[in-house]
């Protein structure tokens, strides 16, 4: 007799949660966020910081070898209950931030698509952040975020790892690990959780935007990610 076998991650491979940031605060028509390196910095929101829970009590069940956040401050937010409970001390991959959404950082973004304003409206028709006056271009984007998550993989063989990241980043890692269209994974709720294992030869994609730790009324506690 002959079983289907489990997933079981090669020897050597990094296995990667990726999760988006809790839901940060809400963009004020006259107050733009404050910037860090040109990139919009909002806190967390009430809500975010209640999804950062609950992240972190699914989380703590399972085994986790590292921690890693951004340079904006609502990835080390949404870190914090985890690292706290855990008792791991938060890295830094500064190149994992958010892409750069030139003219349109500080919390314009959001606006611009709430109103369908023309570019915003081709960035999704071409599935391209770069339309926007003065974003980041594509090509950059694409580099960056791959050699963060291979700087991270090299670095944590036969670990599991906790990356806090956002949207569009966790988006962007996906599409090159699935070789789909650029936003096609581009709808991660914050708060949710990714899975990815990192190998020399390819990346394995295991879970997309898992939110059963988030689920209003969820009547069974959900399973670790083991």
């Amino acid at each position: 007799m002959y079983r289907q076998l489990r997933f079981e991650a090669p020897e050597g491979a990094a296995d990667l949660f990726l999760v988006r940031h809790g839901e940060s605060e809400a963009a004020v028509e006259g107050q733009p966020f404050p910037l860090v390196e040109g990139h919009g910095d909002p806190a967390l929101s009430a809500n975010g910081r209640g999804q950062a829970e609950r992240v972190a009590e699914r989380l703590s069940e399972t085994k986790i070898d590292a921690i890693y956040v951004t340079s904006l401050r609502r990835t080390a937010e949404t870190a914090a209950p985890l690292a706290s409970r855990l008792g791991l001390t938060t890295m830094m991959e500064r190149d994992l931030r958010e892409v750069h959404l030139g003219e349109w950082e500080g919390g314009i973004f959001r606006r611009k698509v709430l109103e369908q304003d023309p570019i915003a409206v081709r960035m999704t028709e071409e599935q391209r952040w770069d339309v926007i006056p003065g974003a980041e271009p594509a090509a950059t984007f694409a580099g960056r975020v791959r050699g963060a998550v291979q700087r991270i993989a090299r670095a944590h063989p036969d670990q599991r790892i906790a990356v806090f990241a956002h949207g569009g980043t966790i988006g962007e890692i996906l599409a090159q690990a699935t070789d789909s269209r650029p936003f096609a994974f581009s709808g991660a709720d914050n708060g949710s959780i990714s899975q990815l294992v990192i190998t020399p030869q390819r990346w394995i994609l295991r879970r997309f935007n898992d939110t059963a730790h988030l689920e209003s009324g969820f009547s069974e506690r959900p399973q670790p990610l083991t």
